[in-house]
């Protein structure tokens, strides 16, 4: 009788195994961590698919809201991943997304890659969106392109706003490691799951590169001087990183530039519930999602000791950020994009704005930037906002890259912009290039060749830690003595010394009042 139920569980064991043997046959399916799962084959010749909308951590609602990430739960059956999830929430629609939620911790997976063998490169997305905006699955950022050259493409989804980034001390006292910096371990944790699944992909977890745009970018400055992340990737890519004056700040006191960021999170939590319930975490976690979206918040890279220990720039001078092979580059034309969000249109504005960000060093700041006609005010805000948002924190990335065993890769993007001239190489118009993603009916040849260089770059550079390749013009790395860069645009051509008379000045300035706080 014993033999006989042994026998007969034995049985349903090995039929159950046949039944899933099965299924992934016929069905491509796959397991992961925490379940079966089939995508959309996009191409049957070349094995290309797609796995959309795949969890990578509980969802962060709830009690979970305002707490670092944990592992999503395992699923019953066969998970269907066909459909994008929902966007993180965010203030506003200007990406058309069709749904937001809060639970939005989902990443997608491109790839043409044989689980029997491993080995493929993987490069991951972290979207842009000024830390307030975007989702990994907007239309520019398909991975189809890249994976056809050979590596797995997985883009993400993190908290983002006030969900993403509010630092209080009653957090920062319940977590006993401060708070704010939600949004960083959200992508810390879509990395470890990475580790943990990408060889079912094909992908190889020893060879990760994450790159990304804008606040992306921020993302990868970041990772890379966060401890935390040690280990979870071996190349980085940054473009455009949105590293300023103003959104790094400590958890609990001032600095130079702004406030602490619990004091921020003091005063956004009194506007949604109220200055009686700041301290009132069951209240906070309470509220309507509606109400936290609508409440105006500015997220910043909190140095709380644990996930940044001290001021990121000053990590990368001393050489103590991740030693991995970098790609770090900007646009000539960051700042046109936001020229509208300055409401001054005279130099007198401009002064009086940087003494109210640089106090005493304002005059000091002014005269690197000088208007000589108010009608040059926007030419002059144009390199003022691309080098102090954009260019003079890439550039610390470039040096402290000298420290390490790695090398780097220096970039100025310069296609003027076929959608919106008058914007030059704006802000984010690399993108379509790199992911080889261009629409547009006024799209010339040298369009497609540059975007055909540029994903070309970028994948050899994810497979080999060094973006050269026969056929592509020499991209030589950045040394202090060399100081060069590639210029990507209607020619691609090398340049010297980019942005470096203005930003030495500049990282004395800043420098200096970060030293004397």
């Amino acid at each position: 009788m014993i033999w006989h139920r042994t026998f007969q569980r034995t049985l349903v064991l090995a039929l159950g195994c046949l039944l899933v043997v099965a299924a992934q046959a016929s069905q491509k399916a796959f397991r992961v961590d925490t379940g079966l799962l089939t995508g959309e084959i996009l191409d049957e010749n070349s094995g290309l698919r797609v796995y959309r909308g795949i969890p990578y951590a509980a969802p962060p609602e709830g009690d979970l809201r305002w707490k670092l990430p944990r592992r999503a739960e395992a699923w019953a059956g066969v998970l269907e991943a066909t459909e994008f999830s929902p966007g993180c929430v965010q203030p506003d629609r200007r990406n058309r997304l069709a749904e937001l939620s809060e639970d939005c911790l989902y990443l997608n997976v491109w790839t043409a890659g044989n689980p029997a063998k491993p080995e493929l490169p993987v490069m991951v997305w972290i979207h842009g969106g000024g830390l307030n905006n975007g989702a990994g699955h907007l239309p520019g950022y398909d991975g189809a392109e890249m994976a056809k050259r050979g590596v797995v493409l997985v883009s993400i989804n993190y908290r983002l706003g006030a969900l993403g980034y509010l630092a209080l001390p009653a957090l920062s006292a319940e977590s006993k490691r401060g708070s704010g910096n939600y949004g960083f371990h959200d992508q810390i944790a879509a990395l470890e799951w990475v580790r943990r699944n990408i060889a079912v992909f094909g992908g190889d977890a020893d060879n990760v590169t994450i790159f990304g745009e804008s606040a992306g970018a921020t993302s990868v400055h970041a990772l890379l001087a966060s401890p935390q992340a040690k280990g979870l990737f071996h190349r980085a890519i940054s473009e455009s990183a949105w590293v300023t004056d103003t959104n790094v700040a400590y958890l609990d006191r001032s600095g130079p530039f702004v406030g602490s960021t619990e004091a921020d999170g003091l005063e956004w939590a009194e506007k949604v519930v109220g200055a009686d319930k700041v301290a009132d975490l069951a209240a906070l976690r309470a509220a309507p999602i509606g109400e936290i979206a609508a409440a105006r918040f500015s997220p910043k890279i909190t140095i709380d000791g644990w996930f940044m220990p001290e001021r990121s720039e000053s990590i990368f001078a001393m050489g103590k950020h991740h030693d991995v092979p970098l790609i770090v580059g900007t646009n000539r034309n960051e700042g046109t994009m936001f020229l509208g969000g300055f409401p001054y249109k005279k130099a007198e504005g401009m002064r009086k704005r940087l003494d109210t960000i640089y106090g005493e060093h304002g005059g000091s700041v002014a005269a690197l930037y000088p208007v000589s006609d108010d009608a040059e005010i926007k030419s002059v805000l144009d390199r003022f906002v691309t080098d102090t948002w954009f260019l003079r924190a890439s550039r610390a990335m470039l040096r402290g890259s000298a420290k390490t065993s790695s090398k780097a890769y220096h970039y100025q993007f310069t296609r003027q912009s076929r959608r919106r001239p008058e914007w030059g190489a704006h802000h984010a118009a690399e993108i379509g290039y790199a992911f080889n993603n261009l629409r547009g009916d006024n799209l010339e040849d040298t369009d497609h060749e540059l975007a055909e260089a540029m994903i070309s770059y970028w994948v050899q550079f994810a497979k080999t830690g060094d973006p050269n390749q026969p056929g592509l013009p020499v991209w030589p790395n950045w040394t202090p003595g060399s100081d060069i860069h590639l210029e990507l645009g209607d020619e691609i051509i090398a340049g010297r010394a980019l942005g470096k008379e203005q930003c030495e000045q500049l990282d004395q300035i800043v420098n200096q009042a970060w030293a004397d706080d």
